[in-house]
Parts: structure tokens; sequence; C-alpha cells
């Protein structure tokens, strides 16, 4: 089940949807170029995760057990813009482009980076609550793309999802709503994070559902104050 487009219109250029997609692509590149310049790519791309990441045992005890920059604090930001691989950069990339640029429409820019940033941070502050202890890095935009989906979920329940459905040999376009697809992609990340409950794991299934939640609370926050005319931003 992937996401082609949504039939969301936009009112506005979406400048901050694109700017953290550029940026996240730029670092992307400057990291693998800096790595296959090096003798060893693949020892010069694990120094990045680990230095840049976000290490939850780090976090929790303040030992550092890897070359993790300093303040500590600061890789909740920078984690968010490490990515795995062009399959994780993409996949992240074009999920944002489909849900960011409509929750960016009706927050207004400014608002819709720091609720970006924030949750980031609420994702992988939801990631350390479940593996306190673990010394894997978190890497990734997907907990904050995650706030988006969330946000989206609750303002936009009625537009719909262009999807590429294939199982096995049968690939199909389906339009399905947009609370469907989101409430079927949030149990794909809680099933799995339920089963694997505080186990180390190769995908962060509590950033992106802790990301989840937050974004549909933060819409539900604003749609109210824009229908109170308390909405200042």
């Amino acid at each position: 089940m992937f996401p082609i487009r949504d039939t969301q219109e936009i009112s506005i250029f979406p400048v901050v949807t694109i700017g953290i997609i550029v940026v996240n692509t730029l670092v992307f590149i400057a990291m693998y170029m800096h790595a296959y310049s090096s003798p060893n790519p693949t020892y010069a791309l694990n120094l990045v995760y680990v230095k840049y990441g976000l290490v939850p045992y780090e976090i929790t005890t303040g030992h550092l057990i890897y070359p993790t920059i300093r303040p500590i604090w600061a890789t909740f930001f920078t984690s968010m813009f490490i990515h795995g691989g062009f399959m994780h950069i993409l996949g992240n990339m074009w999920f944002f482009w489909i849900f960011g640029n409509n929750v960016e429409d009706y927050f207004g820019s400014f608002l819709f980076l720091i609720f970006y940033l924030l949750g980031g941070i609420v994702a992988a502050i939801t990631q350390i609550a479940i593996g306190p202890l673990s010394k894997v890095p978190v890497i990734g935009a997907s907990g904050a793309i995650a706030a988006a989906m969330g946000a989206y979920f609750y303002l936009f329940p009625r537009s719909n999802i262009k999807t590429l459905i294939f199982v096995v040999y049968f690939i199909t376009f389906v339009d399905i709503p947009a609370s469907i697809f989101l409430v079927l992609w949030f149990l794909m990340q809680l099933i799995p994070g339920i089963s694997s409950f505080g186990a180390s794991q190769g995908i962060a299934f509590w950033a992106h559902i802790g990301g989840f939640i937050f974004g549909a609370l933060f819409a539900v926050i604003i749609k109210k104050m824009k229908e109170s005319g308390s909405y200042g931003f």
C-alpha cells in the first residue's frame, strides 16, 4: 500500500514543506559523498549515524558510548535529518510531500515549522520511553512526518488518497479515504510495535506512533483555536 497523491487542494506555496525536503536531500547527498570519498565508506556512514543519531541509552544515562555530538540533546534535531539509505529518504520525503503541504496550508508556514520540529522531538521521546537503554541510533524524519500524518488524519478525513496496491503479482490503483488509509498505516505501526515492545528494532515503530498521536492532538487544538477566533499565526 503506497500513496501516490491526495485530492486535498492547497492555497499557498508550501515553502516549509519544500524547504525541509530540500534540506534532508542535501544532507543525504553530502553524507554519502563524504562517506564514499573516505577509505572505508561503510565505517564513515556508521560514524555519521552514531554521531548525529539519537541513542536512547546516551540520553537516559548521560554516558556517551559513541563519538556523539555535544550537547547530547542536539541529537533530537540532527537525527531528524539523517537517513539510512536511498529508499529510506525517498519514502519519507514522498509521504511528507503528500501529507505535509496540506497541514502547512492549514497551520501556516511558521507554525508548521514549529509543529514539525516538536513532532520529531515527541516521536523521539516516545521511542526513548519504550526502549530507554537501547544503544541503536534512532535516525530519520519519519517521527516528524508521522506527526504531519496525524494532523492530516484529523483535519482532512474526507480527502482521498490514490493508492498503489500490490499483492504478489496483482497491482492496481485505488482511491482510499484518508481516514481509512491513515488508520491502516497507524495499525501497521502499532501491531509490530506492541509485538516487539521494548526490543531493539530496525524500524522505530513507537516514534511513528507517538508522532502520529501528537500530530492529531495538536491539530485538534489548532482547529478549536481557529473556530474560537483565538488563532494568531
